[in-house]
Protein backbone atom coordinates (compact mmCIF):
# COMPACT_ATOMS: atom_id res chain seq x y z
CA UNK A 1 0.00 0.00 0.00
CA UNK A 2 2.04 3.13 -1.16
CA UNK A 3 4.99 3.61 0.70
CA UNK A 4 4.25 1.94 3.69
CA UNK A 5 4.00 -1.06 2.06
CA UNK A 6 1.67 -2.93 -0.83
CA UNK A 7 0.62 -1.06 -3.79
CA UNK A 8 -2.91 -1.10 -5.63
CA UNK A 9 -4.08 -4.91 -6.26
CA UNK A 10 -1.23 -6.32 -4.23
CA UNK A 11 -2.73 -9.19 -1.69
CA UNK A 12 -1.82 -8.46 1.52
CA UNK A 13 -1.30 -10.88 4.41
CA UNK A 14 -3.04 -11.16 7.89
CA UNK A 15 -1.02 -11.02 11.21
CA UNK A 16 -3.08 -12.34 14.23
CA UNK A 17 -2.83 -9.66 16.77
CA UNK A 18 -4.58 -11.32 20.41
CA UNK A 19 -5.09 -7.98 22.19
CA UNK A 20 -5.22 -8.22 26.12
CA UNK A 21 -8.02 -8.21 28.28
CA UNK A 22 -10.97 -6.59 28.01
CA UNK A 23 -10.82 -7.35 24.22
CA UNK A 24 -10.35 -11.09 24.42
CA UNK A 25 -14.01 -11.61 22.97
CA UNK A 26 -13.65 -8.97 20.20
CA UNK A 27 -12.44 -9.78 16.38
CA UNK A 28 -8.82 -11.01 16.49
CA UNK A 29 -7.92 -11.42 13.23
CA UNK A 30 -6.18 -7.70 12.46
CA UNK A 31 -4.92 -7.29 8.98
CA UNK A 32 -1.39 -5.28 8.03
CA UNK A 33 -3.38 -2.80 5.60
CA UNK A 34 -5.21 -1.63 8.45
CA UNK A 35 -1.89 -1.13 10.28
CA UNK A 36 -1.13 0.68 6.98
CA UNK A 37 -4.49 2.32 6.57
CA UNK A 38 -3.93 4.15 10.35
CA UNK A 39 -0.02 5.02 9.45
CA UNK A 40 -0.93 6.52 5.91
CA UNK A 41 -3.65 8.76 8.04
CA UNK A 42 -1.52 9.67 11.06
CA UNK A 43 1.68 10.76 8.59
CA UNK A 44 -0.77 12.81 5.79
CA UNK A 45 -3.20 14.43 8.42
CA UNK A 46 -6.49 13.24 6.24
CA UNK A 47 -8.43 9.97 4.71
CA UNK A 48 -8.29 11.75 1.26
CA UNK A 49 -4.52 12.36 1.42
CA UNK A 50 -3.18 9.33 2.62
CA UNK A 51 -5.79 7.58 -0.69
CA UNK A 52 -3.46 9.33 -2.64
CA UNK A 53 -0.43 7.82 -1.08
CA UNK A 54 -1.50 4.56 -0.86
CA UNK A 55 -3.30 4.42 -4.35
CA UNK A 56 -6.92 3.55 -3.37
CA UNK A 57 -10.03 5.02 -2.54
CA UNK A 58 -11.00 7.25 0.29
CA UNK A 59 -13.85 4.89 1.49
CA UNK A 60 -10.90 1.86 1.26
CA UNK A 61 -8.94 3.96 3.66
CA UNK A 62 -11.76 4.33 6.05
CA UNK A 63 -13.16 1.51 6.41
CA UNK A 64 -9.57 -0.41 6.82
CA UNK A 65 -9.49 2.20 9.85
CA UNK A 66 -13.27 1.70 11.13
CA UNK A 67 -12.60 -1.88 11.15
CA UNK A 68 -9.20 -1.55 13.38
CA UNK A 69 -11.21 1.07 15.42
CA UNK A 70 -14.10 -1.65 16.26
CA UNK A 71 -11.52 -4.47 17.48
CA UNK A 72 -9.19 -2.11 19.31
CA UNK A 73 -12.92 -0.66 21.21
CA UNK A 74 -12.08 2.98 20.95
CA UNK A 75 -11.39 5.77 18.00
CA UNK A 76 -7.68 6.14 16.98
CA UNK A 77 -8.07 9.85 15.33
CA UNK A 78 -10.28 13.31 16.30
CA UNK A 79 -11.96 13.31 13.23
CA UNK A 80 -12.01 16.99 12.70
CA UNK A 81 -10.98 19.60 10.03
CA UNK A 82 -7.45 18.70 10.92
CA UNK A 83 -7.09 14.88 11.80
CA UNK A 84 -5.47 14.53 14.88
CA UNK A 85 -4.58 11.25 17.03
CA UNK A 86 -6.47 10.29 20.28
CA UNK A 87 -4.68 9.42 23.01
CA UNK A 88 -5.21 5.75 21.89
CA UNK A 89 -4.42 6.35 18.35
CA UNK A 90 -0.49 7.99 19.66
CA UNK A 91 -0.43 4.68 22.01
CA UNK A 92 -1.18 2.68 18.66
CA UNK A 93 1.58 4.48 16.79
CA UNK A 94 4.77 3.60 17.16
CA UNK A 95 3.83 -0.12 17.50
CA UNK A 96 2.31 -0.09 13.75
CA UNK A 97 5.45 1.23 12.60
CA UNK A 98 7.19 -1.61 13.83
CA UNK A 99 5.02 -3.89 13.34
CA UNK A 100 5.23 -2.95 9.19
CA UNK A 101 8.85 -2.30 9.30
CA UNK A 102 9.47 -5.87 10.68
CA UNK A 103 7.04 -7.18 8.33
CA UNK A 104 8.81 -5.34 5.38
CA UNK A 105 12.56 -6.57 6.40
CA UNK A 106 11.21 -9.98 7.05
CA UNK A 107 9.74 -9.69 3.28
CA UNK A 108 12.98 -8.55 2.03
CA UNK A 109 15.31 -10.90 3.81
CA UNK A 110 13.15 -13.73 2.67
CA UNK A 111 12.62 -12.65 -0.65
CA UNK A 112 16.90 -12.52 -0.90
CA UNK A 113 17.35 -16.22 0.88
CA UNK A 114 15.04 -17.38 -1.99
CA UNK A 115 16.79 -15.91 -4.80
CA UNK A 116 20.24 -17.30 -3.56
CA UNK A 117 21.49 -14.21 -1.65
CA UNK A 118 22.08 -16.83 1.46
CA UNK A 119 25.11 -15.00 3.34
CA UNK A 120 26.56 -18.23 4.95
CA UNK A 121 26.53 -22.29 4.31
CA UNK A 122 26.98 -24.21 7.21
CA UNK A 123 28.23 -27.75 7.40
CA UNK A 124 29.03 -30.73 9.59
CA UNK A 125 30.57 -33.82 8.54
CA UNK A 126 32.43 -36.68 9.82
CA UNK A 127 36.26 -35.99 9.49
CA UNK A 128 36.80 -38.43 6.83
CA UNK A 129 34.44 -36.75 4.59
CA UNK A 130 35.89 -33.14 5.76
CA UNK A 131 39.23 -34.51 4.36
CA UNK A 132 38.70 -36.50 0.90
CA UNK A 133 34.77 -35.67 -0.46
CA UNK A 134 33.94 -32.56 0.62
CA UNK A 135 37.31 -30.13 -0.90
CA UNK A 136 36.88 -30.44 -4.61
CA UNK A 137 32.93 -30.07 -3.99
CA UNK A 138 33.71 -26.49 -1.52
CA UNK A 139 36.32 -25.28 -4.23
CA UNK A 140 33.45 -25.93 -6.96
CA UNK A 141 30.88 -24.40 -4.74
CA UNK A 142 33.07 -21.22 -3.73
CA UNK A 143 33.44 -20.24 -7.60
CA UNK A 144 29.65 -20.86 -8.60
CA UNK A 145 28.65 -18.45 -5.27
CA UNK A 146 32.23 -16.62 -4.09
CA UNK A 147 29.26 -14.31 -1.97
CA UNK A 148 28.25 -17.29 0.63
CA UNK A 149 30.70 -17.57 3.66
CA UNK A 150 31.39 -21.45 3.96
CA UNK A 151 31.60 -22.88 7.77
CA UNK A 152 32.40 -26.78 7.68
CA UNK A 153 32.40 -28.47 11.09
CA UNK A 154 34.11 -32.32 11.86
CA UNK A 155 31.87 -34.01 13.80
CA UNK A 156 30.91 -37.10 14.99
CA UNK A 157 27.49 -38.05 13.16
CA UNK A 158 24.99 -38.63 15.79
CA UNK A 159 26.48 -34.65 16.59
CA UNK A 160 26.31 -33.79 13.66
CA UNK A 161 22.63 -34.31 13.28
CA UNK A 162 21.61 -33.22 16.48
CA UNK A 163 23.17 -29.46 15.34
CA UNK A 164 21.44 -30.24 11.72
CA UNK A 165 17.93 -30.59 13.84
CA UNK A 166 18.56 -27.84 16.12
CA UNK A 167 19.05 -25.50 13.12
CA UNK A 168 22.52 -24.90 13.69
CA UNK A 169 24.00 -26.40 10.31
CA UNK A 170 22.13 -26.33 6.83
CA UNK A 171 23.72 -29.47 5.94
CA UNK A 172 24.84 -33.15 7.99
CA UNK A 173 27.31 -35.44 5.61
CA UNK A 174 27.20 -38.78 8.29
CA UNK A 175 27.38 -42.64 8.60
CA UNK A 176 23.57 -43.17 7.83
CA UNK A 177 21.53 -44.24 10.92
CA UNK A 178 17.55 -44.36 9.98
CA UNK A 179 16.86 -44.52 13.54
CA UNK A 180 18.44 -40.61 14.04
CA UNK A 181 16.82 -39.32 10.61
CA UNK A 182 12.84 -40.37 10.84
CA UNK A 183 11.74 -36.80 11.10
CA UNK A 184 9.57 -36.40 8.27
CA UNK A 185 10.80 -33.19 7.17
CA UNK A 186 14.47 -34.85 6.91
CA UNK A 187 15.86 -35.53 3.16
CA UNK A 188 18.28 -38.38 3.38
CA UNK A 189 20.62 -38.76 0.04
CA UNK A 190 23.01 -41.37 -0.27
CA UNK A 191 26.48 -40.90 -1.27
CA UNK A 192 28.87 -43.77 -1.13
CA UNK A 193 29.33 -47.19 0.82
CA UNK A 194 32.34 -48.44 1.75
CA UNK A 195 33.66 -51.39 3.85
CA UNK A 196 35.69 -51.62 7.38
CA UNK A 197 38.85 -52.81 7.83
CA UNK A 198 41.59 -53.70 10.16
CA UNK A 199 44.31 -51.15 11.76
CA UNK A 200 46.90 -52.53 13.24
CA UNK A 201 51.16 -52.59 14.00
CA UNK A 202 53.38 -53.51 11.34
CA UNK A 203 54.51 -55.90 13.35
CA UNK A 204 51.32 -57.35 15.00
CA UNK A 205 50.53 -60.89 15.11
CA UNK A 206 47.13 -60.25 13.23
CA UNK A 207 49.35 -58.62 10.37
CA UNK A 208 50.24 -62.57 9.03
CA UNK A 209 46.47 -62.80 7.96
CA UNK A 210 45.54 -61.33 4.46
CA UNK A 211 42.38 -61.39 5.62
CA UNK A 212 41.53 -60.85 9.23
CA UNK A 213 39.68 -63.69 10.90
CA UNK A 214 36.61 -62.21 13.34
CA UNK A 215 37.41 -64.52 16.09
CA UNK A 216 41.21 -63.57 15.78
CA UNK A 217 39.76 -59.65 16.81
CA UNK A 218 38.23 -61.10 19.72
CA UNK A 219 41.51 -61.28 21.30
CA UNK A 220 42.73 -57.94 21.36
CA UNK A 221 41.92 -54.85 22.54
CA UNK A 222 40.16 -52.55 20.47
CA UNK A 223 40.57 -48.00 19.51
CA UNK A 224 37.68 -47.26 18.79
CA UNK A 225 35.88 -43.71 17.89
CA UNK A 226 33.95 -42.29 20.89
CA UNK A 227 29.93 -43.04 21.25
CA UNK A 228 28.30 -40.36 19.22
CA UNK A 229 30.71 -41.27 16.06
CA UNK A 230 28.42 -44.40 14.52
CA UNK A 231 31.61 -46.56 14.23
CA UNK A 232 31.48 -47.96 17.54
CA UNK A 233 27.91 -48.99 17.65
CA UNK A 234 28.63 -50.58 13.93
CA UNK A 235 31.40 -52.60 15.17
CA UNK A 236 29.49 -53.49 18.65
CA UNK A 237 26.51 -54.68 16.84
CA UNK A 238 28.96 -57.27 14.65
CA UNK A 239 30.74 -58.55 17.73
CA UNK A 240 27.36 -59.21 18.79
CA UNK A 241 25.67 -60.94 15.98
CA UNK A 242 29.19 -62.79 15.76
CA UNK A 243 29.45 -64.06 19.36
CA UNK A 244 32.33 -62.42 20.20
CA UNK A 245 33.26 -59.67 22.54
CA UNK A 246 34.31 -56.57 22.45
CA UNK A 247 37.74 -55.22 24.57
CA UNK A 248 37.03 -51.50 24.55
CA UNK A 249 40.88 -50.15 25.08
CA UNK A 250 40.32 -46.79 24.59
CA UNK A 251 38.12 -44.05 22.83
CA UNK A 252 39.66 -41.48 20.36
CA UNK A 253 37.80 -38.83 17.90
CA UNK A 254 41.15 -38.04 15.31
CA UNK A 255 42.69 -39.97 13.17
CA UNK A 256 46.29 -38.99 13.64
CA UNK A 257 45.26 -40.56 17.74
CA UNK A 258 44.41 -43.56 15.88
CA UNK A 259 47.48 -43.82 13.57
CA UNK A 260 49.91 -42.73 16.98
CA UNK A 261 48.09 -45.64 19.26
CA UNK A 262 47.63 -48.43 17.24
CA UNK A 263 50.97 -47.93 15.86
CA UNK A 264 52.95 -48.31 19.18
CA UNK A 265 50.59 -51.06 20.64
CA UNK A 266 49.43 -53.99 20.10
CA UNK A 267 45.55 -52.44 19.95
CA UNK A 268 43.49 -52.77 16.92
CA UNK A 269 40.94 -50.30 15.27
CA UNK A 270 38.15 -51.29 13.14
CA UNK A 271 37.74 -48.78 10.96
CA UNK A 272 35.99 -47.25 7.56
CA UNK A 273 38.52 -47.25 4.51
CA UNK A 274 38.39 -43.67 3.84
CA UNK A 275 39.79 -43.29 7.40
CA UNK A 276 42.48 -44.93 6.39
CA UNK A 277 44.47 -43.98 3.74
CA UNK A 278 47.45 -42.01 5.30
CA UNK A 279 48.15 -44.96 7.21
CA UNK A 280 48.63 -47.51 3.89
CA UNK A 281 51.49 -44.69 3.43
CA UNK A 282 52.96 -45.06 6.59
CA UNK A 283 55.87 -48.02 6.89
CA UNK A 284 54.60 -48.88 11.21
CA UNK A 285 51.19 -49.12 10.02
CA UNK A 286 49.34 -52.19 7.74
CA UNK A 287 46.08 -52.40 7.09
CA UNK A 288 44.16 -55.19 6.38
CA UNK A 289 40.36 -56.27 5.49
CA UNK A 290 38.51 -58.93 7.53
CA UNK A 291 37.04 -61.98 6.69
CA UNK A 292 33.27 -62.33 5.67
CA UNK A 293 31.09 -61.10 6.94
CA UNK A 294 32.72 -57.25 5.54
CA UNK A 295 31.83 -54.78 7.42
CA UNK A 296 30.56 -51.57 5.42
CA UNK A 297 28.67 -48.03 6.60
CA UNK A 298 26.83 -46.24 4.03
CA UNK A 299 27.77 -42.20 4.03
CA UNK A 300 24.64 -40.00 3.22
CA UNK A 301 24.23 -36.11 3.18
CA UNK A 302 21.22 -35.19 5.93
CA UNK A 303 19.29 -31.80 5.37
CA UNK A 304 15.53 -30.85 5.78
CA UNK A 305 12.89 -30.09 2.85
CA UNK A 306 12.76 -26.81 3.57
CA UNK A 307 16.39 -26.07 3.15
CA UNK A 308 16.80 -27.56 -0.41
CA UNK A 309 14.33 -24.70 -1.86
CA UNK A 310 17.10 -22.42 -1.08
CA UNK A 311 19.44 -22.17 -3.86
CA UNK A 312 22.72 -22.47 -2.61
CA UNK A 313 21.86 -25.45 -0.18
CA UNK A 314 20.23 -27.26 -3.00
CA UNK A 315 23.23 -26.41 -4.86
CA UNK A 316 25.82 -27.81 -2.80
CA UNK A 317 23.80 -30.93 -2.18
CA UNK A 318 24.20 -31.14 -5.66
CA UNK A 319 27.93 -31.15 -5.85
CA UNK A 320 28.53 -33.34 -3.12
CA UNK A 321 26.62 -36.00 -4.79
CA UNK A 322 28.72 -35.19 -8.14
CA UNK A 323 31.83 -35.88 -6.33
CA UNK A 324 30.28 -38.50 -4.94
CA UNK A 325 29.88 -41.03 -7.32
CA UNK A 326 32.69 -43.52 -8.04
CA UNK A 327 34.47 -41.80 -4.48
CA UNK A 328 37.47 -43.80 -3.99
CA UNK A 329 40.14 -41.78 -1.41
CA UNK A 330 43.01 -44.40 -2.08
CA UNK A 331 42.09 -43.90 -6.26
CA UNK A 332 42.53 -39.79 -5.49
CA UNK A 333 45.51 -40.11 -3.26
CA UNK A 334 47.49 -42.18 -6.12
CA UNK A 335 46.73 -39.49 -8.95
CA UNK A 336 47.96 -36.56 -7.06
CA UNK A 337 51.32 -35.50 -4.98
CA UNK A 338 50.71 -37.31 -1.18
CA UNK A 339 48.93 -35.29 1.02
CA UNK A 340 47.64 -32.57 -1.90
CA UNK A 341 44.13 -32.10 -3.04
CA UNK A 342 43.44 -33.14 -6.62
CA UNK A 343 41.31 -30.38 -8.70
CA UNK A 344 37.69 -30.98 -8.68
CA UNK A 345 37.43 -31.90 -12.56
CA UNK A 346 40.25 -34.76 -11.43
CA UNK A 347 37.89 -35.46 -8.68
CA UNK A 348 35.20 -36.38 -11.06
CA UNK A 349 37.15 -38.15 -13.68
CA UNK A 350 39.47 -40.48 -11.47
CA UNK A 351 37.83 -43.92 -11.68
CA UNK A 352 37.05 -46.35 -8.95
CA UNK A 353 40.55 -48.12 -9.00
CA UNK A 354 41.31 -51.65 -6.98
CA UNK A 355 42.64 -51.77 -3.92
CA UNK A 356 46.63 -52.30 -3.34
CA UNK A 357 47.57 -55.28 -1.94
CA UNK A 358 48.53 -55.72 1.63
CA UNK A 359 52.18 -55.07 2.31
CA UNK A 360 54.16 -58.03 3.53
CA UNK A 361 54.77 -59.35 6.99
CA UNK A 362 57.92 -61.42 7.79
CA UNK A 363 55.43 -63.45 9.31
CA UNK A 364 53.16 -64.37 6.39
CA UNK A 365 54.06 -67.86 5.24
Amino acid sequence: MGQEGHGRGQPVPSILLHPPAPFQNSLTAMRLEQLEAFLAVADMGSFQAAAQRCGVTQSTISRQVQALEMQLHTSLFHRQAQIKLTVAGETLLPRARRICQDWRLASEEIADLMAGKQPELCVAAIHSVCAYLLPPALQQFRQEFPEVQLRVTALGSDRALKVLRDGLVDVAIVMDNPRLTTSPEMVVQPLYEEPVEVLMAANHPLSRFCQVPWAELTHYFQVVFKDGYGMQRLVQDQFETSGGHLQIALELNTLDAFRGVVRQSDWVALLPQSALVESRYDPELVVRPTEAPVLSRQVVLVTTDDRLTIPPIQRFSQLVQIHSQGFWPLGRVATSAPHLPVSPREAMTVPPSPLPPPAPSPSLP
